[in-house]
């Protein structure tokens, strides 16, 4: 194989680890991946079945088999779709959460609440009753969980699936004794008070859906994203039954797009709720509306 063999950077036909992550680098570059060692390094790591770094057995070989499994990892990221999708897993609030086609994948922006939630709730040790509505992963709760060890909490999602994966990432994480996962339509099957709600509902307009960006649109669900008409529906029904969720000194805080969070307090207001502030993101934009009881 020489430096113009047009196979030169498919990894199929390299033998160590160095030099299928220096060709699958390559190939992810060209392809204008915005991060293309890590990815090259996290899908090679999922390849060969192992966790941790690389550094330091980039002389090791590979297997026929693991060179398979590497190129048809590759293809797929090239094809658009996310790291964390090929391996079934995402970390959030530094916990690991397994994926499924059904769960929304979590992002960072969503720490936000966690964070505000650590702000305003800075006694550890009391033992709060947490809602997560629309819960897809587990990942709100299970922070919150993470955080608070005498909490409990409950997660619905109206997707069976959804339930089931926060279910397992529960167990995944030793919290399954104080989360319970159940299938509900927002809180139709949930009895409040809780000290604490947390929601990161579909808030995408439905016209918008078609110009995100392919890993979003094409790999994570529908009904996680499309929040109808104004991108505002979901906001509408969890107002409407947040008066009975909250304890009296209660707390919800409530993800949003960019944007939405006039609208959000005028739906929030309408609902006899006080707005108790925003909080930003990493990236400096209004992503979490913090309510209580008036």
């Amino acid at each position: 194989m020489t430096q113009n063999d047009p196979d030169a950077n498919d990894p199929g036909e390299t033998e160590t680890i160095g030099a299928l992550l220096q060709a699958a680098t390559q190939r992810l570059a060209a392809e204008g991946n915005d991060n293309p060692r890590l990815d090259a390094r996290l899908l090679l790591a999922h390849a060969l079945g192992v966790e941790g770094r690389l550094h330091g057995r980039e002389d090791d070989p590979v297997t026929a088999e693991e060179r398979t499994r590497f190129a048809a990892f590759l293809a797929r990221r090239i094809g658009g779709e996310p790291v964390s999708r090929i391996l079934g897993s995402r970390e959030f609030w530094s916990l690991e959460f397994d994926l499924s086609p059904a769960t929304l994948d979590p992002r960072p922006d969503s720490e936000t609440l966690i964070d505000a939630l650590l702000e305003l709730h800075p006694d550890r040790d009391r033992a709060y009753r947490i809602l997560d509505l629309g819960t897809g992963t587990g990942c709100l709760l299970l922070a919150a969980l993470s955080e608070f060890p005498n909490a409990e909490g409950v997660g619905v999602d109206i997707d069976a699936d959804c339930v089931q994966v926060a279910r397992q990432n529960a167990e995944k994480l030793s919290l399954s004794s104080r989360a319970r996962m159940i299938r509900s339509r927002w809180a139709d099957n949930v009895n409040g008070p809780f000290d604490i709600v947390l929601s990161n509902p579909p808030y995408i307009p439905t016209s918008d859906i078609a110009s995100l960006q392919p890993e979003v649109k094409v790999h994570d669900p529908m009904q996680a994203l499309d929040g109808g008409p104004d991108g505002l529906t979901a906001y509408r029904n969890i107002a409407e039954c947040l008066p009975s969720l909250l304890s009296e000194d209660g707390l919800a805080a409530l993800e949003f797009g960019e944007g939405q969070g006039p609208a959000i307090s005028r739906i929030v207001e309408a609902s006899d709720l006080i707005v108790d502030g925003f909080r930003n993101d990493l990236a400096g934009i209004e992503r979490c509306i913090l309510v209580r009881r008036a």
